[in-house]
């Protein structure tokens, strides 16, 4: 038989307490690790490196521009108008080349060409009636001339006859009645004279007046003929320039009235650009300010000649005349697109435009660690901006890369990291 080993009850309490010793450290070991791992960062996520951009913060100067998309348009284009009611006969095509004095349409008018004809008429009526008139007149001076003629002669000859008759009355020869009645022959000449010269002056004075209503007929038919015969060479419709035909606005039968459009001409050598530029960029843009318009084809420079007076779907219209003659190949409604300087400035920080981000604001970027595969959340403040670049005013400095790209994917973590180095892909 086995016997009973009896343990020391001292032994036992020993190891018991050791136990509880033991379980205690181990408690509070895994409440400090639980504590430790929540307290620890969620690991920074892993962003594919070659799908970022990276700028890098510079020093120096960079030219503030605003930039817009437009097209090209025409400084000479005009429409000609109907000046009086037609139909329309026939016309050129648009593309058409024009000069001063090129048909371009036709127009007809019936009852327009009978009121010409009758208008003609009537004037050569009035011409005729004055004709007349003047024959008459001319033919009442020929004879009060005439009458002043003879009178004169008569009057000499009674001189002369009383001057006879005088010698041979102060001879005794002739009677002094005789003398008598030859004073009174000289007296009745000496009168028909003077009335014969006056009615002709009078007949002379009053030629003007007696004409005048007759000349003024003449002149007011003559200008209702004119009026007719200008509207009827209208309905011939000519260019007034060198260019094109842009555009016929009317059908071939079309009945149009007078104010109507009918043709645009345009000169192609005459361009300008208009651009639209966001609203939001507009604060300082002003005339003359020099610009660049890309054709696709060539950079034409130019400056600013107008600037609209009102914002229409968040754009305004910005007129650019070109100083430069444009690339072969550029015509009217082409598309371009602009840049206007606004200003030069100089010792200032920058960094490439990102994606997000405006004038005087304040973002967050990742800015790159040394390692350049490492990036932490910064707040950065922005100044003046341009279409490229914008001015760095706080939270950066030269020398340092940020990412430019939209990270708003990332915006729950200050850090992330590149499953490789970022590539550095502007600002170098």
């Amino acid at each position: 038989m086995g016997m009973d080993v009896k343990r020391d009850p001292a032994i036992l309490r020993k190891k018991r307490i050791r136990q509880i010793a033991l379980l205690g450290v181990g408690v509070i070991a895994i409440g400090g690790i639980s504590v430790a791992v929540m307290r620890l960062q969620p690991a920074a996520p892993s962003v594919p490196a070659g799908t970022v951009w990276v700028g890098v913060v510079q020093r120096g100067s960079f030219t503030r521009e605003v930039h817009g998309a437009g097209t090209l348009v025409a400084i000479d284009l005009r429409w000609i108008s109907a000046t009086t009611a037609g139909r329309v006969d026939s016309y050129e095509q648009p593309g058409t080349k024009v000069v001063p004095g090129t048909v371009v349409m036709r127009l007809s008018n019936p009852d327009l060409e009978e009121q010409t004809r009758n208008a003609e008429l009537d004037w050569k009526a009035s011409q005729a009636q004055l004709a007349n008139l003047k024959g008459q007149m001319q033919t009442t001076e020929v004879t009060e001339t005439a009458a002043v003629t003879n009178a004169k002669s008569q009057l000499d000859l009674a001189l002369a006859t009383y001057k006879a008759d005088k010698t041979l009355s102060d001879e005794g020869i002739v009677s002094v009645l005789k003398l008598q009645q030859d004073q009174a022959g000289v007296d009745q000449s000496q009168n028909a004279w003077d009335v014969a010269k006056a009615s002709l002056k009078v007949t002379k004075e009053t030629e003007e007046s007696q004409l005048a209503p007759d000349e003024a007929a003449v002149d007011q038919k003559k200008a209702i003929y004119d009026q007719f015969l200008r509207q009827m060479n209208d309905l011939t419709v000519r260019s007034n320039l060198t260019g094109f035909l842009a555009v016929v606005n009317q059908d071939i039968g079309a009945e149009v009235a007078p104010g109507a459009n009918l043709v645009r001409l345009v000169d192609p050598t005459k361009l300008k650009a208009n651009v639209r530029i966001s609203e939001t960029t507009m604060r300082d843009l002003q005339l003359n300010l020099p610009a660049a318009i890309d054709t696709r084809n060539g950079i034409v420079k130019g400056h600013v000649i107008r600037i609209d007076p009102a914002a229409v779907g968040g754009t305004v219209g910005v007129d650019v005349a070109l100083d430069e003659a444009l690339p072969p190949g550029a015509r009217q409604d082409m598309s371009v697109d602009g840049t206007v300087e606004l200003e030069q400035l100089t010792n200032v920080l920058y960094v490439q435009h990102p994606a997000f981000g405006q004038e005087n604001s304040t973002v967050t970027l990742f800015k790159l660690a040394p390692n350049e595969q490492d990036a932490t959340r910064v707040a950065v403040k922005f100044g003046k901006a341009s279409v490229n670049y914008i001015e760095v005013t706080s939270g950066l400095q030269a020398g340092d890369k940020v990412i430019l790209s939209d990270m708003s994917a990332y915006d729950q973590f200050e850090r992330i990291r590149g499953d490789a180095k970022f590539p550095i892909t502007g600002g170098q």
